[in-house]
């Protein structure tokens, strides 16, 4: 996967599929990754459904930022693509067609390293036609309250990101990394989903959580983290937030040239970040670079840069 060109389209060798519960839910669902055709895009298909009804991957269509990002169409609602999008983004995939057999993705182990899996078991078959990017040129800011996310130039899509949730064992974590497919395998696609062992009765309530467990998120009373097996990285949770933070973003339809930083955000800022990235005239140029030289030209040639530090 690493070895092929940056610069060119992706999609899958062939289709692949799980299994497993939704988090939201607790029903059972099926996904089937699926190759498509160069600029295609990312399309969900609820497959079990009569006719087929296709969602692309696109924010104009995220309808729900509750605990989760969800896609719509109408009446019909395919939610917690997040982790999904992430593995997705984090492999190099452009174009893929995703049946699904139910109202939200699987929850799996509660990151998307089982995706990243069956990316895998898929393979990733190079297209010709060059990828578009997202280029930042000037900095696309949205705040509420003491949370921030902001996007600002960069030579490449890297994240910094702090969490506070006045928890003993989540206060004040930040972590900032280089997106590339190494660091993403390496740092973030196995940081898992995290709640409070206070919350799940008010998430129950509100028909959200039915699938949660030990199995699929790290769980943590007043002081403890339940989880017999610990965690898999000392700061997992300001981890997992990048990885959903990658999934968010992802929804603008391309990869992102600029650099994220985030201040306690989380879905519904992220979200807003994307569509004001997307629509605020000058903010940002989708561009075809077809190699490293045709990048660099196109960092020089943007005013923007001038005088700004970049990641």
């Amino acid at each position: 996967m690493l070895d092929l060109h940056p610069f060119r389209q992706r999609t899958f060798k062939q289709r692949a599929s799980l299994e497993g519960v939704g988090l939201h839910s607790g029903v059972n669902v099926r996904i089937t990754l699926c190759p498509a055709p160069p600029d295609h895009g990312i399309v969900f298909e609820r497959a079990d459904l009569t006719p087929r009804v296709e969602i692309p991957a696109l924010a104009e269509n995220v309808v729900d930022t509750t605990l989760n990002t969800s896609l719509g169409k109408g009446p019909v609602r395919i939610g917690t693509i997040e982790h999904l999008m992430a593995a997705l983004a984090g492999c190099g995939i452009d174009n893929a067609r995703i049946e699904v057999e139910g109202v939200e993705l699987p929850i799996l182990d509660g990151s998307a390293a089982p995706f990243v899996a069956l990316i895998a078991e898929a393979g990733v078959k190079q297209q010709r036609e060059a990828r578009r990017y997202l280029l930042v040129q000037r900095p696309v800011v949205v705040q509420d309250g003491d949370k921030l996310a902001r996007l600002v130039p960069a030579r490449r899509f890297s994240v910094d990101y702090t969490i506070d949730f006045k928890h003993p064992l989540i206060s004040d974590q930040r972590h900032h990394v280089h997106l590339s497919e190494k660091a993403f395998h390496k740092e973030i696609a196995r940081a898992r989903t995290f709640g409070f062992k206070r919350d799940v009765e008010r998430l129950h309530a509100a028909g959200l959580g039915r699938g949660g467990s030990l199995e699929n998120a790290v769980v943590l009373d007043d002081f403890n983290i339940l989880n017999p097996e610990g965690l898999r990285f000392p700061d997992e949770f300001v981890r997992h937030k990048i990885l959903d933070a990658i999934g968010d973003l992802a929804l603008a339809g391309m990869p992102i040239i600029g650099h994220l930083e985030a201040i306690k955000s989380g879905h519904a800022l992220n979200h807003a970040l994307v569509q004001k990235a997307l629509h605020e005239p000058g903010a940002c140029a989708v561009v075809r670079p077809r190699a490293e030289r045709e990048l660099s030209e196109l960092h020089e040639a943007v005013p923007s840069f001038a005088g700004l530090e970049v990641a």
